[in-house]
């Protein structure tokens, strides 16, 4: 394509996007809703190479799968709120390094500034692998306007984005350091810096294009790219001819899209994406999940009648029967207590997802089995390691009132008395459940990701483990794994200069084919009122063997927590038997938790870590009604970032999946990963069993608040 060509489009683009801009003013101001809006090859809300202006719906998670020319893109894209949302991107490019197959990793972070009314456009402002090698290093502001079913796209980029057909930068009347962009301080091989100083700097490029929805779920799309795509085609892999793409892709009802172009002149790319809302989507599919007990319902003056009080073996009957029919409905009676007026009852929640839930379906169990006469209900779950997190409860006059109650579930919430269940009520163990022994033999398979030379390594073997249980708080567990294939072990030698503290994986997945993975003795206490304590012994993970003690303030009622957490280890020797190398380290953080709105929990966690560096983690995540939750977390410690190596700092991603959300079934089984961009040895932490924030937050009210809407499912 010649030169006249690529400026007439170029031109008539720029001219498009304004025409839809102006017209787009005489309507009245109002926000418009706009449905789902396409994402582009860089897994974003976009053209095809270029971004947009509309952010995702709030909470859709996206992944997306491009593929051209040598080229692989895979990224995830996550709505953080309805204006911020996070990428996370993983790239393989041939022979980018020089050295064969080359694997880049990177984060971008988008803004809506505006979404789109009826006089003004979406505008986002975007920063592209501003965490990674910086091969992808951008930024941008966008802006889209729909008229009908057409959009318009027109924005101004920095970075990649003003690469080609560029011009001074607009900013530089502001200050000269906005004229020039710095070089990128780490290049390929040094990942992570914040390169702050490029930001918004050096040439500026327009871009813009126009998409139009022909019919229900075809979009056809033509854009003018200001990707020059420099690194590429300097290095002969790409051949780019003009700036110009073209494109259409197909969205199907289950959130699949599919996308072919034709880029640059020179080659066709494709692209397959899938959009899933957890805000949306629900932990069971209907029909699926056991009805709930019915709530019966006292005759009048039957509160009167204390006969049973005479019978002699009366409070065991009850005793059993409440202990049969909550283990038929997923619960455990852990200990009960009965007089002629009230029940209390303390109680494990072992298959449900939303603790509100479990609450709900004790309450209606203890409607249809106590006498008439007991018209007061005590509930006190306790968390999976025994610790009594709260005390509920509620007037059996109230809950047979609203039962059916239009608001019923929220004025029940109301009417309930949730306190702290310090000091321990008077309600006797059960004999049938104390001491108890648990175990179970399996597979498993254990995933590290994003090595430099192999996105994934997986480890697939045998693994066996026991839990006893003497008295409510004392816990022993053990597990032991055999590993019968797999590539971690395959991992190159650590180059770290720091202590080997994590960074040796490969190691101990080579040499630990049979592992004691751990073998510990916890004993969970409640030292005082609001107060939690956990005390644990033995081989407390992999890596890792010696003592950690941990100490958590959570008022019933507060949104707010501290803890403390101390531990003395010593480094377990690459066989992972009963031996130890000469490493030992104190190690322990000060933590604050705050559980904001919108399932939002910021966590952050200050103090030395296993190589003996001081730092801080700062882990945010949010939480759906499903049980899905979404975050992110990073490190920063006195190791600095050459020291550190690869990545420059501690960083990933997290992700819980309630098997109930797969299945269809009723489960309190998660599906657990962190990932991390590289395992490095700075801001290394241990990775202790039954950490006690997470189990306790789950009965307090602020949790039970958020999740309340399910209390007579």
């Amino acid at each position: 394509m010649t030169i006249v060509p690529q400026a007439r489009f170029a031109r008539y683009t720029m001219i498009s996007t304004a025409l839809a801009l102006v017209l787009a003013t005489s309507v009245a101001a109002r926000e418009r809703p706009t449905p789902r809006p396409p994402l582009n090859f860089l897994g974003v809300p976009g053209l095809i190479d270029m971004p947009t202006g509309h952010a995702m719906p709030d909470a859709d998670l996206s992944f997306t799968a491009g593929i051209f020319d040598g080229t692989v893109r895979n990224t995830a894209h996550f709505q953080i709120t309805p204006r911020l949302s996070g990428v996370f991107r993983y790239a393989y490019i041939r022979d980018y390094g020089g050295s064969g197959a080359y694997y880049d990793r990177s984060f971008d972070l988008r803004y809506l500034l505006n979404p789109e009314s009826d006089t003004l456009p979406a505008v986002s402002l975007g920063m592209q692998d501003f965490g990674g090698t910086g091969i992808y290093a951008g930024e941008y502001i966008v802006a889209t306007k729909t008229i009908g079913r057409l959009r318009a796209t027109g924005g101004i980029g920095w970075g990649r984005f003003g690469s080609h057909n560029s011009f001074d930068n607009p900013l530089g009347i502001l200050a000269d350091r906005f004229k020039t962009r710095p070089e990128q301080t780490g290049g390929i091989s040094q990942t992570g810096r914040l390169d702050v100083g490029q930001w918004f700097r050096g040439d500026a490029a327009l871009f813009g294009g126009l998409q139009y929805q022909l019919g229900e779920n075809l979009v056809l799309t033509a854009e003018y790219s200001s990707d020059a795509y420099k690194s590429e085609t300097a290095r002969g892999l790409f051949k780019r001819t003009a700036p110009v793409n073209i494109g259409a892709s197909y969205r199907f009802e289950n959130g699949l899209d599919l996308s072919a172009a034709y880029l640059y002149g020179s080659t066709v790319a494709v692209r397959l994406s899938y959009s899933i809302n957890p805000k949306s989507t629900s932990a069971v599919r209907g029909g699926l999940e056991t009805a709930p007990p019915i709530v019966a319902v006292r005759a009048p003056g039957a509160a009167d009648d204390l006969g049973w009080t005479r019978q002699a073996d009366g409070k065991e009957i009850l005793r059993s029967n409440v202990a049969q029919t909550f283990w038929e409905s997923g619960l455990r009676l852990d200990a009960f207590a009965v007089d002629a007026r009230s029940v209390q009852v303390r109680f494990r929640n072992l298959r449900y997802t939303n603790s509100a839930q479990a609450l709900g379906r004790a309450t209606r169990i203890l409607t249809s089995l106590m006498p008439a006469s007991v018209d007061t209900f005590v509930l006190t779950p306790i968390t999976d390691d025994g610790t009594a997190a709260a005390r509920i409860t509620f007037k059996r006059s109230d809950v047979e009132e609203l039962a059916h109650a239009p608001d019923g579930s929220w004025q029940a919430l109301a009417r309930a008395g949730i306190d702290d269940a310090y000091p321990a009520d008077g309600a006797a163990v059960s004999q049938d459940v104390f001491p108890g022994f648990t175990w179970g033999v399996g597979p498993y398979l254990s995933a590290t990701y994003f090595d430099p030379k192999q996105p994934i390594r997986l480890d697939l073997g045998v693994q066996a483990n026991a839990r006893y249980e003497p008295q409510p708080g004392l816990v022993f567990q053990g597990q032991i794994r055999h590993r019968l294939t797999g590539t971690q072990g395959d991992v190159d030698p650590s180059n770290s200069i720091i202590r080997h503290v994590r960074s040796d994986v490969g190691i101990y997945a080579r040499e630990g084919q049979t592992a004691l993975t751990s073998l510990t003795a916890a004993r969970y206490f409640r030292p005082g009122s609001d107060l939690y304590g956990r005390l644990t012994l033995g081989y407390l993970e992999s890596m890792y063997g010696g003592l950690s003690g941990e100490l958590l303030w959570k008022p019933v009622t507060s949104r707010l927590a501290f803890g403390v957490e101390a531990n003395y280890v010593r480094q377990r020797n690459f066989r992972q038997d009963f031996g130890f190398q000469d490493y030992d380290v104190l190690t322990g953080h000060l933590s604050t938790y705050f559980d904001a709105d919108d399932g939002f929990t910021y966590q952050l966690d200050a103090g030395r870590y296993l190589a003996g560096d001081w730092g801080a983690t700062l882990s945010v995540s949010r939480e759906f009604g499903n049980g899905i939750r979404i975050g992110a977390f990073a490190s920063l410690t006195t190791v600095s970032f050459d020291d550190f190596g690869e990545g420059s700092f501690d960083k990933g991603i997290q992700f819980e999946v309630p098997l109930s959300v797969l299945s269809g079934q009723v489960s309190k089984r998660k599906i657990a990963r962190a990932i991390r961009p590289v395992q490095r040895d700075g801001g290394a932490r241990l990775d202790v069993q039954g950490r006690l924030y997470d189990g306790v937050r789950a009965y307090h009210q602020p949790e039970l608040q958020s999740q309340w809407g399910r209390f007579w499912r």
